[in-house]
């Protein structure tokens, strides 16, 4: 017999290499996910014993009897460096002795006579959870005292508790990390509806792609307006500003009609183009021939003067759509090449103006970031994380864990190592290019026949070709809402969308048969 505790886990993770961070039972996915894998760390840690027998299948994934809750589900090629789960795990706490004939004993089985314990899972305890509005030291104390008297030593739940990161760090990927743990969630605390604020970062270079020369680069009609490669920050920034408030984002997301979903409506706290501080290579992008007459306009006034710059798209807000940031920052996109006006962000919003959505391509994945979630207190209007996170290495004397010989600090540090090498390398390649042959003010190029295709950056490691540009409120229209959720509840075999909301999903609920495998 055991004992187990709620607690909640910050993780971090690089997406590259995984299918997302959600499980899809009955549909495999080629690259393993986010979940799977920490749902093997969890089992092999014995940190977990769910209330079904575990499944034959290594990569089948059961919650059941866990309280297992997340705060998002970010997609395939998408990272996390503030992603949250909240879990029952167990606990190092020592459990209450009691006499066969005392009350609490249920066929010989000891149980405290504490209400507040219940049996969430075979043959475990289940310890109460302090109030999120006290203080550190009173959470612990509340926490301590639950279940403490006479009957049982002391125990203190962090010093004496299980090292839970430290032994899931032992067994996740080098590329998803736990990056903390809270103690004393809430009450009735989930991951997903706790959470009342995401922040989001999109991080892309200016320039987006290697600029052509000057002197070389020809323009078409229907060209962009900025010399290729370039993006005009400033006009980002100017349209960053409009997604901020309660807006309807129909026209900013991918309709999931499994969801039938009918309210688009999120509201935004921030969003704006932020310089990010690194430094890198590629020194042949500063020379005259390359570099915008009036790049410190462009880049927002900025401070520095060396390129390439790394930019993010940083955006807060309480809830989001399905790709709804990857839409968003793919008009900001379009906007900083010079191809729209600011003004598209507004006329997109505009849904009783423009009630279907342009069929316009989304941002790539790898480039997005989930950079933290909120916990708040509901009267908080600041909306400050209330949540007591215990960072890995702030324990008294386990500063080791984090910067000692195979901490954390030197895990991650290998993952940046091996990347930053990879970078250099290929940033020092790009300049031995550059600076070999002529001078490039003697370089010269034969003018082609017919229009000039459109470079249109998206976020990925080039532009693609695009034609002559279409502006967005030209292009195809895709079907109203109201109409894909209709056609989608048909499709399942209900009468329409109203029978398949009656029916509350109970239908939904058998596997999926291997056609409805794109419907996610």
């Amino acid at each position: 017999m055991y004992s187990t505790r709620l607690i909640a886990l910050k993780l971090a993770y690089l997406g590259k290499r995984y299918n997302g961070f959600e499980y899809h039972a009955n549909n495999p996915t080629p690259l393993p996910t986010i979940e799977e894998e920490l749902w093997k760390a969890l089992n092999k840690s014995r940190l977990i014993i769910p209330k079904d027998t575990p499944p034959l299948n290594p990569r089948e994934v059961n919650w059941e009897g866990c309280e297992y809750s997340k705060c998002g589900r970010t997609d395939k090629g998408v990272s996390a460096f503030g992603q949250v789960i909240g879990i029952r795990v167990r606990s190092n706490r020592p459990l209450r002795k009691r006499k066969i004939s005392e009350p609490g004993n249920v066929n010989g089985t000891v149980i405290p006579t504490n209400p507040a314990t219940i049996f969430p899972l075979k043959n475990a305890l289940k310890l109460p959870s302090p109030d999120m509005s006290q203080s550190e030291d009173a959470s612990r104390e509340t926490d301590r005292l639950s279940m403490d008297n006479e009957d049982a030593p002391p125990f203190d739940p962090i010093k004496d508790e299980i090292p839970y990161p430290v032994i899931l760090n032992r067994l996740l990927p080098p590329d998803i990390r736990i990056l903390a743990w809270c103690p004393a969630p809430p009450p009735n605390f989930s991951a997903r509806f706790s959470c009342k604020e995401r922040q989001y970062k999109y991080f892309f270079t200016q320039p987006a792609f290697p600029p052509i020369p000057q002197h070389l680069e020809t323009k078409n009609k229907g060209a962009a307006a900025t010399q290729d490669g370039w993006l005009d920050i400033a006009a980002m920034q100017e349209a960053a500003k409009n997604f901020i408030g309660l807006h309807d984002f129909r026209n900013f997301c991918k309709v999931d009609a499994s969801k039938q979903i009918a309210n688009f409506e999120r509201r935004i706290f921030h969003a704006d183009i932020v310089e990010e501080d690194t430094t890198t290579t590629l020194g042949f992008v500063n020379g005259s021939s390359f570099l915008l007459e009036d790049s410190q306009i462009r880049d927002g006034l900025s401070q520095s003067s060396q390129y390439p710059k790394v930019y993010s798209f940083t955006l807060h807000g309480s809830a989001f759509l399905w790709h709804q940031v990857r839409h968003m920052v793919a008009i900001l996109f379009l906007i900083g090449q010079g191809l729209e006006s600011p003004s598209i962000v507004s006329e997109l919003l505009d849904v009783k103006k423009n009630p279907r959505r342009p069929i316009y391509e989304m941002a790539t994945d790898t480039p997005l970031v989930l950079w933290d979630c909120i916990f708040p207190q509901e009267d908080d209007m600041e909306r400050k994380d209330a949540l007591q996170w215990l960072y890995t290495g702030d324990e008294p004397g386990r500063g080791d864990i984090k910067y000692g010989s195979q901490g954390l600090m030197e895990d991650i540090w290998r993952l940046w190592r091996e990347r930053k090498i990879d970078e250099v390398l290929a940033g020092t390649l790009i300049d031995v290019v550059a600076s070999q042959g002529k001078d490039v003010p003697s370089l010269t190029s034969t003018p082609k026949r017919g229009a000039k295709s459109q470079r249109v950056f998206d976020g990925g490691n080039g532009p693609r070709l695009k034609g002559t540009y279409l502006p967005v409120m030209k292009m195809p229209l895709m079907e109203t809402t109201k109409t894909i959720n209709e056609k989608y509840a048909i499709r399942k075999g209900f009468e329409s969308a109203e029978d398949l909301k009656e029916q509350g999903f109970r239908r939904l609920k058998k596997p999926i048969s291997p056609v409805d495998d794109n419907d996610k």
